[in-house]
């Protein structure tokens, strides 16, 4: 899938010439630690694929909005109208309500957007897998509407902003800001360093010397709106409102993993909530190490919080599945594997792991052969590298 398909398509279906029409390129993310912190105030470690979303997007001389996906072409074109969006809150399965929600809040923050627009899509991101199509999609609608309508006074965050905006007000959808983020403002071969509390951020070299990053997609399609993931941020913040009374601290991501043991028991030993706090506190904390051992050339170390943070993700925040955690156990058998982990908001998806390049095609073999002989299911894999972020293309 590329810029060509879309173009060709969109004029086919929308007419006209290519004069008018403007194309855009937004990448998913993987995060390689730091899940399920973006919204506790923690940090977080995603870095830009080449993996993403094409879009063609023309200006019409009315109010009508228009939008159709190569990617789910016998849903044919969705069509709204500035003046209908409404938030759908959950009750809306079609892909079409993302882009609305971004279009929605630039009107939300005060943009006037006199015109309609015709929009055609698509993209290389496995749907479901949790790389962030979604994320994708909302930035890549954002850049659509600042270009198309020359709002230059919002910025590349900005655009990250929107779409998280769009997702947790129009969609219903508690997001966080790290796929937006990610999406948005990605750098070729560097992960981004993210507090998402301050949105303070650097970018890292992913420098990882004879190994690569490889992506396992389980097929176990997730969908987080319905899914427990509000629940978990709720239960969060119940933590945090009970830490509060004792602690000065504005998230979760502001605690120390010893002021965490020191006020835990506030929580109820062994509780749902004490646990879900835990994961996010020491999870920061070892994303904050994570980054050092890269920075340190340290891929071994990197490698082992990569484990630990999926087996928090699994014992104590409870995203993960068993489809999941085969997919880890079988990557961890293989030697040359540094670490592996679930990742994305959870519940089916992916995995992502650290493998030396001359292990790479056991690493397949192995976990492949096994994976499909436990489940039935065939696993898609990608080697993958870091890539830039949102931009006309």
């Amino acid at each position: 899938m590329d810029i060509k398909a879309v173009l060709k398509k969109f004029l086919e279906i929308y007419g006209g010439t290519e004069e008018d029409v403007k194309t855009f390129f937004a990448p998913g993310r993987v995060n390689l630690i730091g899940e399920h912190t973006d919204y506790n105030g923690g940090h977080v470690f995603p870095c830009a694929l080449t993996l993403g979303t094409y879009g063609a997007v023309r200006k019409r001389s009315d109010r009508r909005l228009r939008f159709f996906s190569l990617n789910f072409e016998k849903s044919g074109i969705y069509e709204n109208s500035l003046d209908e969006l409404e938030p759908v809150l959950g009750k809306s399965r079609r892909w079409s309500a993302y882009p609305e929600g971004v279009i929605w809040t630039f009107m939300q923050k005060g943009y006037e957007i006199p015109f309609g627009l015709d929009i055609a899509v698509a993209g290389d991101i496995p749907n479901g897998s949790g790389l962030s199509s979604s994320a994708s999609l909302e930035v890549l609608t954002g850049i659509m509407v600042r270009d198309t309508f020359g709002f230059e006074d919002v910025t590349d965050v900005d655009l990250a902003l929107f779409g998280q905006y769009g997702e947790n007000n129009y969609n219903g959808m508690q997001c966080g800001i790290m796929d937006q983020f990610a999406s948005a403002m990605g750098r070729k071969d560097h992960a981004i360093f993210l507090d998402t509390n301050t949105l303070k951020y650097d970018y890292a070299p992913l420098q990882l010397g004879s190994a690569s990053i490889v992506i396992v997609n389980s097929k176990v399609k997730h969908s987080l709106i319905g899914s427990p993931y509000n629940d978990r941020r709720n239960e969060c913040a119940k933590a945090l409102k009970t830490f509060k009374k004792a602690v000065d601290i504005n998230s979760l991501g502001d605690m120390s993993t010893d002021q965490f043991e020191t006020y835990k028991d506030l929580l109820g030993v062994g509780s749902v909530v004490e646990r879900r706090a835990r994961h996010a506190v020491y999870e920061n904390q070892r994303t904050i190490q994570a980054v050092s051992a890269l920075r340190a050339n340290d891929i071994a170390r990197f490698g082992q919080l990569m484990n630990a943070s999926h087996d928090s993700l699994r014992d104590d925040y409870e995203v993960s599945c068993e489809e999941i955690d085969l997919l880890v156990r079988l990557a961890r058998e293989v030697k040359g594997v540094y670490g592996s982990r679930i990742t994305g908001g959870g519940f089916g998806g992916c995995t992502v792991s650290i493998v030396e390049n001359d292990a790479i095609d056991a690493f397949k073999e192995h976990v492949g052969s096994i994976y499909t002989e436990k489940t039935g299911i065939e696993a898609e894999f990608y080697v993958v590298s870091a890539g830039d972020g949102v931009r006309a293309v």
